[in-house]
């Protein structure tokens, strides 16, 4: 019997004891979440404090008290006694402050008088935490400082680095690509992700028009394209709503509001007691109950903001960004110069219809913007961060603290003429609040809306734009006036008068009209700080960074104003577009820094590697490896997987390819299919705008990959692209692209996919277009060296180790290296060392090559990869001048070998003068 009362008094221990680890767990895993939401300290301090009771062993007993920084943060009902825990905390900049957790009365003793020793640990823990909030709150300002200066020197003076290593080559690498990037991730830290809804069924019902809240607020996340989609959660009784709350945290309390007005204004004071720091919404279903809960809401202090349902779902998506813009703001004008709309009006009636209304406008035009100038979809969904917030003011006063306080990022002001001022109703405070903006930002864009007519000559009086409440054409009142003034058009260039001389619809053509408008046009809108505004509108934070802080005094003369900003905004462009794949447009095609999308899809493994070699390239500063030498990559397209799926489905291949075997029929059958007529207008553009040689070549999933590599087991076909006749030279493009595809189906795709157990119905197809790098001579084209590296050698030799890995070279195209035959094969750590002696060299040596046949107008791809090529001998190469410093001399009589063509005999293809220049411009590297 004692036995058995024993073990169930180990049972209680034991489930106490894990209780009360959960409850130190849960209290955490709170902590963690308001840390990461990114609220002042202020408001991040006072609701940790709040939750921190709920950790310990007697939470309806427990107090909690934080100080830092001369500020006190307590938990209701607090007051201090003899039992108490303490933990003090310092950050790097020598503030200093502590926790403590008060026990209200007498408990037994346990590892600390009342507390336990998990509860010390608990306590340590959170004051960890909070020095590392607090640490990376200054470091936060300390870097956003330092990367400002550092973008403003880099801009002025381009101090000589270091020579780097490969490792910080690749951090360099990472760095410049994500640091555009970093920047919109620091932005909206704080989103609402939990939504409590209070509400009766009948009253929920008749707010939601057949209870589809969820679907109202989710579908305008997905119209914008927006993520962080909130997570709703519905209640009904006091009970569950406390449950809910002493349970999980919330961000957002909205109570539905129908024909009981009495409880919903009880349970907000009740909540509010006990959660102060999540806001409350109000949700009335008719403006009639507006008085009533102004008047109870100023009493009780338990509301936060009144919205009126109607008849829009937009009300609730309103709602919500509202809340994430009080609480990021601070942060977004700091880190990104994110501008802010300042919306002042005290009438839930209105703001219920303007807020909605300005949402929507900001993120469309914000949405078109960024579709316009970005290509990344995950770059455009972060860029959408970088929007104007939209801040509401019900009184004068608080509308002069957000002026005071976001002044040099306020990008308009929006108010109402009648509304509180010194606690009283003042007729015109809306004019004396323009009137006071006007004279702290000089040419800030104003609105007065009003639902009196009569004020709107006033408004005009003080160059102010007017807007009628009442007013029909509402929106596009509203469209009009952000198109026009904050930036979101495009940008019109103006004379001191206002008259249009230019307009810009993109940052190519925005550069191109600042190299000639007139000095005077250049002052009208620098000193209107129209040039920052405009390009913050598109997201081009760090443009925007390094010109916003820029004065005019700064400056000597316009001239130095234009050259300054030509530099920050050519760099800037430039290292944005550089090694990129970019949408396709006619400009971009001959530009060999990027690679240009043809159609949408996977680039496959080839076309990835290209694609990173060509970011590589156009993103590092070789120079600094390889002085003396110019890397470039050749002209570059590429046609995405879906191309290859639509060609497949839309011609009805399928069924066919999976059973014919006859690969001759496949091929023929390919050929007579059709390409999509969007693809085919976009080859036609290339073959206008390139006339040498062009290479079609494979880029299949499979292709490239680490373990069962497809080299060499698709088809590559090379086009003289030479024929008169601008179709003719189409048809023979597309041919090579269908072509390409069949060899997905060939003998040796199929035997090759089934050794190494993939499927064939697996394989998708992407093709790359590349210009053929060479020149011509004669009927001739080709490269004077092509070969491919490899970066682990097999059969090292002497010193040379097998990560060190090796290249193989010859004279005119690589087919030659690839097919295997005689070329020069070298170490690239070790150019200089022999790896056979003069005769196996000469043995060995190269005697053919391949090259572009251009005598050759039609071909017929059926042939085979070689129809538009021809194999000449070497002795070709040497008539056309392109051995000079590509071959050797065997000296039979001293049996060596004498670099250059300086004397009669043998000639061997070893890359000797090539070899020695790079060794002497690039030593012992």
């Amino acid at each position: 019997m004692d036995e058995l009362l024993q073990n169930q008094t180990d049972i209680k221990q034991l489930v106490f004891e894990r209780q009360e680890r959960l409850k130190e767990l849960a209290t955490i895993n709170k902590t963690t979440q308001i840390l990461k939401e990114g609220k002042p300290i202020e408001e991040t301090l006072q609701q940790i404090c709040m939750l921190l009771p709920a950790g310990w062993q007697y939470p309806e007993f427990t107090v909690a008290h934080i100080q830092f920084d001369g500020k006190e943060y307590k938990s209701p009902g607090f007051q201090k006694t003899q039992w108490l825990q303490r933990q003090t905390f310092d950050i790097i900049d020598n503030r200093n402050g502590f926790i403590e957790i008060f026990y209200l009365k007498k408990f037994i003793d346990f590892d600390e008088g009342p507390f336990l020793k998990e509860e010390r640990s608990l306590l340590n823990n959170i004051a960890g935490m909070l020095t590392g909030y607090l640490n990376s709150q200054v470091a936060c300002n300390i870097m956003t400082h330092a990367q400002i200066n550092e973008r403003l020197l880099e801009v002025k003076t381009k101090p000589k680095e270091a020579i780097a290593t490969s490792r910080q080559l690749l951090q360099k690498f990472l760095n410049k690509n994500n640091y555009d990037r970093d920047i919109y991730h620091d932005l909206m830290p704080f989103k609402v992700k939990e939504i409590m809804l209070i509400s009766n069924l009948y009253d929920a019902y008749s707010i939601e028009k057949e209870g589809r809240f969820s679907e109202h607020v989710l579908g305008e996340y997905h119209q914008l394209n927006l993520t962080s989609v909130p997570r709703i959660t519905g209640v009904s009784s006091e009970e569950e709503i406390f449950f809910e709350l002493e349970n999980k945290h919330y961000d957002l309390i909205i109570f539905m509001v129908g024909t009981d007005k009495k409880t919903p204004v009880v349970f907000s004071q009740k909540i509010k007691q006990a959660y102060p720091y999540i806001p409350i919404f109000l949700l009335l279903n008719n403006n009639t109950d507006i008085p009533y809960f102004k008047i109870e809401g100023k009493r009780l202090s338990g509301i936060d903001q009144i919205f009126v349902w109607n008849g829009e779902s937009t009300v609730f998506f309103a709602m919500i960004k509202l809340i994430e813009d009080k609480i990021n703001t601070g942060n977004d004008t700091q880190i990104g110069l994110v501008r802010v709309i300042l919306l002042v009006e005290d009438s839930p009636k209105y703001y219920s219809r303007y807020l909605p209304l300005l949402y929507s406008i900001v993120l469309e035009q914000t949405k078109r913007i960024i579709a316009d100038v970005s290509t990344d979809e995950l770059y455009k969904v972060l860029r959408m961060r970088a929007r104007p917030k939209i801040l509401l003011a019900s009184s004068y006063e608080e509308a002069v603290q957000i002026i005071r306080k976001y002044k040099e990022f306020l990008l308009c002001l929006i108010t109402d003429v009648k509304f509180e001022h010194n606690n009283k109703l003042e007729e015109n405070a809306g004019f004396i609040l323009a009137d006071y903006a006007r004279n702290e930002i000089k040419d800030l864009p104003i609105v007065i809306q009003s639902s009196d007519i009569e004020n709107a000559n006033k408004a005009y009086e003080m160059k102010t734009t007017f807007i009628d409440k009442n007013s029909e054409t509402l929106l596009q009142d509203f469209q009009s006036f952000i198109m026009h003034y904050l930036g979101f058009g495009n940008f019109i260039y103006r004379d001191t008068e206002g008259t249009q001389i230019a307009m810009a619809k993109t940052l190519k053509e925005f550069e191109q009209h600042l190299r000639t408008i007139p000095d005077e046009s250049l002052l009208y809108h620098a000193k209107k700080d129209h040039f920052s505004l405009w390009l913050m509108a598109r997201g081009e934070i760090q443009v925007a960074k390094i010109l916003n802080p820029k004065k005019i005094s700064d400056f000597k003369a316009p001239g130095e104003i234009r050259e300054y900003m030509l530099d920050v905004i050519q760099k800037f462009r430039n290292e944005q577009n550089k090694g990129k794949i970019i949408p396709f447009e006619e400009s971009a095609i001959l530009d060999e820094t990027n690679i240009v999308s043809l159609a949408e899809g996977s680039l496959g493994g080839k076309g990835r590697g290209l694609a990173f070699v060509n970011s590589l390239i156009y993103n590092f500063d070789f120079s600094q490896l390889v002085p003396e030498i110019n890397i470039r990559t050749p002209k570059t397209s590429v046609i995405g997987t879906e191309e290859f799926e639509y060609f497949m489905d839309r011609n009805h291949l399928r069924e066919i390819v999976y059973s014919e075997r006859d690969y001759q029929k496949i091929c023929k059958l390919f050929m007579e299919c059709k390409l999509t007529d969007t693809l085919i207008r976009r080859l036609k553009i290339i073959l206008k705008l390139i006339k040498k040689p062009l290479a079609v070549r494979s880029s299949g999933l499979f292709e490239d990959s680490l373990m069962q590599p497809f080299a060499g087991i698709f088809e590559t076909y090379l086009l003289p692209n030479d024929h008169p006749d601008i179709n003719v030279r189409l048809e023979q493009l597309m041919d090579a692209i269908k072509l390409v595809y069949a060899s997905v189906f060939s003998p040796v795709a199929r035997g090759y996919i089934e050794a190494i157990n993939y499927k064939i119905e697996e394989e998708k197809m992407a093709i790359v277009i590349q210009e053929v790098v060479g020149n011509q001579y004669g009927n001739y084209y080709y490269p004077h060296i092509s070969g491919v590296a490899q970066s682990y050698n097999y059969y090292p030799f002497g010193h040379m180790k097998p990560e060190e890995g090796f290249a193989v070279a010859a004279v005119g195209l690589g087919k030659y290296v690839v097919e295997g035959e005689k070329a020069y094969r070298f170490s690239p750590k070790y150019p200089a060392t022999e790896i056979n002696t003069p005769k196996d060299q000469l043995k060995n040596s190269q005697l053919k090559f391949f090259a572009v046949n251009l005598g050759k107008k039609d071909i017929n791809l059926l042939e085979g990869d070689t129809a538009g090529l021809s194999y000449l001998d070497i002795d070709v190469a040497e008539t056309q001048g392109t051995l000079r410093h590509m071959a050797s001399v065997y000296d039979i009589d001293n049996q060596r070998i004498v670099p250059g063509l300086t004397m009669p005999g043998p000639r061997i293809i070893n890359f000797a003068n090539i070899l020695n220049i790079i060794i002497f411009l690039w030593p012992k590297r």
